[in-house]
Parts: C-alpha cells; structure tokens; sequence
C-alpha cells in the first residue's frame, strides 16, 4: 500500500487490465510498467529493499521468516547442510536473509560482474530479466560440489524457467537430491507448475516451493503492444529532466571494515563470515550514526545493484543503535532495471533518478536508476558501495553522489572495502634476492614447523595419509664434497646456462611481447624462480627492458594458488602473464598449469621453461637433459626459500599458499653467486651471436610438443613395477630432487653420461641408492622413488633400496 492507503498497483490494473489475484500478494507488491519486449510489467516488491525505500528491520525480517519457512521444509539435517543461492541484482539481500534464517547455511549470489581471476563456475540465463546472463563465482568452487540441498532465492516465481535453467546447469556438475525455490511471492499458472513438477521427475530430484504468498497475475492478450505504447506515451510527456547540480560536500563515512570480511555473497558468505559482521555491526553502525546531522528525522541508506546485504544490515543496526527516538531510517537499493515512473499514488514506482553506471561494468557504461527517492525529504542520504563503484565516475557532475544530492542537505558515502589481498613478499624481509629481482605471491610459514624426516613424509605420502605439500623436507646440508661439486658443475655450465636463458627470453619478447606492454613474468616457486630472475637480468641488458616478475606455488593434484591469480589479474593484464619454469621432467606440472588456468579465462596455458627434455612445451631454451646447477641445492640457491606449502589449516581461501624463509641457513647461500655467476656471461658477443641463432631456429622450428617423455615414463614405471608415474622423475633436476627431499630406489643413467651426473653419483652413494647404467633412455637420467615404502620395508634409516 501506498502512503495514501491506495494499493500500488491500481494504475496499472485501470490502465493496462493486468490483475493482481491471492491472498497476501497486494500486501508484499505494487505494479508498474517497463520498456521490455518480454514483459512490460513489473512486480514491485514492498519488502524486498530494492525500489520502494523500506524499514530495514521489516526487509530482513521478511527474509528472516523465509528462511524459517525453508528450514521447517527441510528439517533441522537437512537445514545445516544447505547452502544458498541467490539471484542477482534483486535477491542478493533476500538470499542472505533466508540463509540467517536457516541458521549454519553459507550463501552465494550469482553476480553480473566478472573479476578478474576469479574461475566461472557455473551460468546461466534469466529469461524475462532486462539483463539476462548470471555468473557463478565462488571463491570455494566446493561450495556448489557438495550434496546437501540447494535453497535457490528470488523475490518472485512467475514462471520457474529461470529456476530451471538453473537446476539444470549446476546438476550437470554436482546432481543433488534436493532443491528447494525460496520466493516471497509464487505466482505462477497451473501449467508453469506442472513444467516443474515435470522437469524434477526427469532429472531425478525433488524440487521443492516455499513462498510467503502465492497467487496469479491475468493478463490481456494484447499486455505487450499496450503496455509498450503507455510507456512511450508517458516518456514523451515527461518533463525532461533537471540535469543534477554538481555533488558538492559529500561526507565519506570511514567505516573501520573488518579485515578479510567479504562484503557479500558474491564470492560465498559463509558462517563464519556471517558471525563476524554480526559482531562488527554495532561498532560500524556507530560510525554512520555519529555522521548524521543533528536534529535529523529523516534518513535515506541506498545500497548499490548487487550489493544489498551489507547495506541493509547496516541500515537496520543504525535504527536500533538510534532507537525508537531517533530518526526514521529506511533502505532501498540502485538497480540496472528501467521502469517507467508515474506520480500517481496507485503506482508503485514515483519517482525516479538516472545516472551512469560507476563501476565499470563488463558490458560497457550505462544508465542505471534509483526509485522513489527524488521528492522524498531526506534529512540525509547514505551512499553504500564497494571499491569497485567508487569511481570517478560516481562523483563525476550528473554522477549518482550528485543526483543524490539534489534531494538533501547531506550526502554521505561509505565504501565497503572487498576481500583485500595480501601484497607480494620481497627480499630482504622475505628471502635473499633483492626486492626488484621477484615479488613472491606467498604467505610467510617461517615461525611454523613443517619439516619431516623424509621417510616419514614418504610413508605418509605413498599411504594417503598426506599430500606433498603439506609438510617440508629437512632442508639438505651438503657436504664439503657435494658443494665443490656444485661449484664446479656451475663453472662448467654457466655459460651454457646463459645461452638458454638467452634464446628463451628473446622467444618470450618475440611471441608474448606487446608494443609498450612487456610480459609479465611469473616463476612456479621456486625452481622457476631463478630462471624468472635471470631472463628479467636479459631483457634489460639486451633491450633496456624491465619485466615485472613474480613467483607463484604450483601444486600436484591441487592446481595454482586461484589467489595469486587474483591478485595478478588485478594488478596486470592476464593476456600478458607468461608462466616460467626451470625444466619439463615428464610434464606432469605442464599439463597441471594448463588445467588450473583455463577456469580463469585471459591467463595463456603455455610454459615457457629453460629446458625441455620432456617435449612439453613450446618455448624453451633447449630440449636437452643437461645440468641446471640451480638444481643441485634447495633453499640455498632459490633465495632462502622454501618450497610451497599449501595445508588447509594454514591457508585460507583468500590466502597465498606459503612458504618458509630459512634466515638461519644465509651463512651458505649461494643465490645470488649462481645468477650472477650466469649471468655475468651475458655481456659475451659470442654468446649474443649464438643466443641470435638459437631463437631464429627456434622460431622457425616446428616445436609441437611430442611429450615422448611421458611415453618413456610410462614405459620405464611398467618395465620396473612401479605403477605409478608420479614415482618416475626423470631429468638431472627431476633426479636431484628425488635424492634431496624423497626416499630414492634407484636411479637410472644413461649410459655415457658424464660430468652432467657426478652430483647425482655422489648423493647415491650417500643414500645408499643403486646406480643402474641403461640405453634407450632419453633423459640424462631417472629418479625412481621407492613404489611401496614403509619404514619397515627398506630399513630404519629408508636409504636402503630392496
């Protein structure tokens, strides 16, 4: 009902004949007419907080009831294992109140803005809307793996189409027994019910409603053409409107976001989440309430298109924290939609203010609206937004501060801050190299013990009691033998080193580079790290050229850090990211990266590496097995850094896998000696020729990766009983780290091999492992891990091989 006591949607009925029939549907919606070729009218909600400013203790209470509606259908089991889903733009705010009145539910809302670096789970299409594509974004994709019931909430049910055109797309992927269509109002006909019905039987599933009121709207055959020309006779004699002074004073309300918080559902509110802000609204609350005027009666809180919850639950804390005395404070919320505006107290839509979008959408600028605020007086107004709205555009004159401003003496803005990402580590806080050599996308695990024997790490790894990444190795010590070893493969190998480091640079430049946008390095930690470092060392000498770079955690069987992803495609076009590695074994991280990227979109799959025996990729330095001597050490040569860590009690979902920093181990660092031992062969003009040659060739080459070194992996684990490729590492550096961090069996050598293996000869010998000479072998070497450890099985120290 209006003001006036008028029912809201009485114009439309006189004008256009629709008819609004059930018991409780004229309480909860209004009518008004919009230019859509689908559907011209519109049901406006009273209680949803969208166009009709409302008390925001009546619009969460309403979703508060709806929920408790849906946890009576589904009983308290099966209550505490829903998670929610609710539609954008109108019913983000709804679907978080149902959730908080199901009690333990986490909430999703689907959402009409891409972000960068966040995968597309899931989409799907609203047919009847004005914007008609949905994405799902969850920073969790389990969060729609799981298989308890899915509550799908929208202010209305008019047809179901969109419900299954939900149903259908996620059920492809992750089937559920139970569905239930959470609605403030369920107006559909007979037959829409029984297309429902229908379409449950066939997927299998029980498909359940549950609505606060239910009955029909009747239309005219004619509604379309009728309500197209209303809405076109109406705009043609509206009064054009006042162009909005400029926005003046506007008072931004610092509101002391929590840290970490997500400022809704767009990316999954968990809740966890949901008890944090609970915890946080009074303080926050306190804050808008000291900036309200004196003497104000009368106060406006206007959320933005999608980001309704926070708003809400921050209007209706300030009117508890103001009290019964205090001012009246309502809430209301920007939409993309356009509905016609009439001032007439039996239409529910007024009054209407227009302004350019001011968040940069993905579908390019555009008009959006604010309703039945204009002609209201406010005593203030506050404008709730995200980072992402506040924009030039949002104070820009004809901006929505300004039309805000024309309709009270007091504007006020408040930007809830997003999931705020950590910034990358840098030497020497974090690491040896120097804090323009490598920014490490990763959390610092220094002061947390990780470290296993490797035999115990290996029993618990082969048994499923543990993943890799979960735990450290004991950071190998060489011995004085082992280090004269390392210094002499380097003085050997330096220079062919730097010619590698040469000619996969200048491929990068050649195929990746950009006209004034040079590509951005990122290094799979740590063993890329270097090669990042010294390929950025190239480009600046050859072509004063500086390339950002950047190492990230890769890891078997769990994909790349989704986080650091983020963070990289907010601070850097993902068309320029190119992923560095030191060597393909037999391309098991290759084929990982290009699995873990592809839900992202704008990332390249390909890996650009120093060498590629495996025949993986398609930028290399060279496709020979030789020694890398970065390989030889561990952290001693990957600036002080350990390898990744990714354990679920330690990195969170908006957290940088970790690692660890061994400061206590910089008396024997020999990173910086490495790189600046290659890379003092740069300046070489013979090198530079052969560097020339090489990336000619290579760039004229047919490099379709063969991967025969998967096949010889294959073959070898069948030959030796393994069963198990993960256990055949081939390749010096493959070798190298097998002898180092993992409880070795035997080590293939191919027969002639020489100096490239005396590092590996040596470590054998420490470890009591088997050299096994062998032809056919298209590696320098093979690293066999022992393929079924116990402790019991080889012996208590683990070195002696069956």
């Amino acid at each position: 009902m209006s003001d006036t006591g008028t029912w809201a949607g009485e114009w439309v009925t006189r004008r256009l004949g629709v008819r609004l029939e059930g018991t409780g549907t004229r309480e909860l919606l209004g009518l008004a007419l919009r230019r859509n070729p689908k559907r011209s009218h519109l049901l406006v909600s009273s209680v949803l907080g969208k166009h009709v400013p409302q008390r925001p203790a009546t619009v969460h209470g309403t979703g508060l009831e709806l929920g408790r509606r849906v946890r009576e259908a589904l009983g308290a089991d099966g209550a505490d294992r829903a998670v929610v889903l609710g539609y954008a733009e109108t019913a983000t705010g709804l679907g978080h109140s149902v959730a908080d009145g199901l009690g333990a539910a986490a909430c999703l809302h689907s959402t009409r803005r891409p972000v960068p670096g966040v995968p597309q789970v899931g989409g799907f299409e609203e047919e009847h809307s004005h914007h008609t594509s949905h994405l799902l974004l969850p920073a969790d994709p389990g969060l729609l793996a799981g298989t308890g019931p899915l509550v799908l909430v929208d202010d209305e049910l008019s047809t179901g189409r969109t419900v299954r055109n939900t149903i259908a797309a996620l059920h492809r992927d992750a089937p559920r027994e139970r569905y239930v269509v959470a609605t403030l109002v369920d107006m559909r006909t007979e037959a829409d019910r029984a297309a429902l019905a229908k379409f449950a039987a066939e997927l299998g599933a029980v498909v359940d409603v549950v609505s606060l009121a239910g009955g029909r709207v009747w239309l005219p055959a004619d509604v379309l053409a009728r309500g197209a020309a209303l809405v076109a006779e109406f705009e043609a004699s509206a009064a054009p409107v006042a162009e909005a002074p400029p926005a003046g004073s506007v008072t931004r309300v610092e509101l002391d976001w929590p840290a970490g918080l997500p400022d809704g559902g767009r990316h999954g509110f968990t809740p966890e989440h949901r008890r944090r802000l609970e915890a946080a609204l009074p303080a926050l609350a306190a804050r808008v309430a000291a900036a309200l005027p004196a003497g104000a009666r009368r106060v406006l809180v206007l959320g933005t298109e999608e980001l309704m919850y926070v708003p809400l639950r921050l209007a209706e804390a300030t009117a508890e924290l103001l009290g019964d005395g205090g001012p009246e404070v309502l809430f209301s919320t920007t939409t993309r939609s356009p509905v016609l505006p009439v001032d007439d107290p039996g239409y529910a839509i007024r009054s209407r203010l227009t302004f350019p979008s001011h968040d940069d959408p993905a579908d390019g600028p555009g008009p959006r609206y604010a309703y039945n605020v204009a002609g209201r007086a406010w005593d203030a107004i506050l404008l709730v937004t995200d980072v992402a709205g506040d924009t030039d555009a949002l104070h820009a004159p004809g901006g929505l501060l300004a039309a805000l401003a024309a309709h009270t003496p007091c504007p006020l803005l408040a930007v809830v801050p997003d999931r705020r990402l950590a910034e990358p580590l840098r030497g020497p806080a974090f690491g040896s190299y120097a804090a323009d050599e490598v920014g490490w996308l990763l959390q610092d695990l220094s002061d947390v013990t990780l470290e296993a024997p490797a035999e115990e790490r290996e029993e618990a790894i082969q048994s499923g009691g543990a993943h890799y990444a979960e735990s450290l190795p004991v950071e190998y010590q060489p011995s004085p033998e082992y280090q004269r070893l390392f210094h002499a493969a380097l003085a050997t190998s330096a220079h062919r080193v730097a010619r590698a480091v040469g000619t996969v640079t200048e491929a990068v430049l050649a195929e990746r580079g950009r006209p004034g946008r040079p590509p951005v390095l990122v290094s799979l930690a740590r063993a890329g790290t270097p090669v990042g470092i010294l390929m950025r060392r190239w480009a600046r000498l050859a072509h004063g050229v500086d390339l950002p770079h950047y190492a990230i955690s890769i890891v078997r069987g769990q994909g790349i850090d989704a986080t650091a992803l983020r963070w990289l495609a907010a601070h850097h076009d993902p068309a320029d990211v190119v992923f560095v590695d030191g060597w393909t074994g037999k391309g098991a991280i290759t084929r990982e990266l290009a699995a873990a990227v592809a839900p992202f979109g704008g990332f390249s799959p390909e890996l650009a590496v120093l060498a590629d025996p495996g025949g993986c990729v398609t930028t290399y330095g060279t496709r020979e097995d030789f020694l890398i001597p970065s390989a030889c050490l561990n952290s001693t040569v990957s600036g002080l850094v350990s390898r990744t860590v990714l354990r679920a009690d330690l990195v969170g979902p908006d957290d940088f896998h970790g690692a660890k920093h061994y400061r206590e181990l910089a008396g024997a660092d020999l990173s910086g000696h490495f790189l600046d031992a290659v890379a003092a062969h740069f300046a070489d003009p013979a090198l530079a020729a052969g560097v020339a040659a090489d990336t000619a060739a290579l760039l004229a080459a047919d490099r379709t990766p063969d991967w025969a070194g998967w096949r010889a992996v294959e073959r070898i684990s069948e030959e030796y009983d393994i069963g198990d490729v993960n256990l055949v590492k081939p390749g010096v550096g493959e070798t190298t780290r097998v002898l180092l961090r993992r409880v070795p069996w035997r080590i293939l050598a191919r027969r002639g091999a020489g100096a490239d293996l005396d590092h590996i000869r040596l470590l054998a010998e420490q470890r009591g492992v088997p050299v096994e000479e062998t032809d056919d072998l298209p590696y320098s070497c093979v690293g066999l891990i022992h393929p079924r450890y116990t402790r019991g099985a080889t012996g208590a120290d683990g070195k002696a091989a069956r």
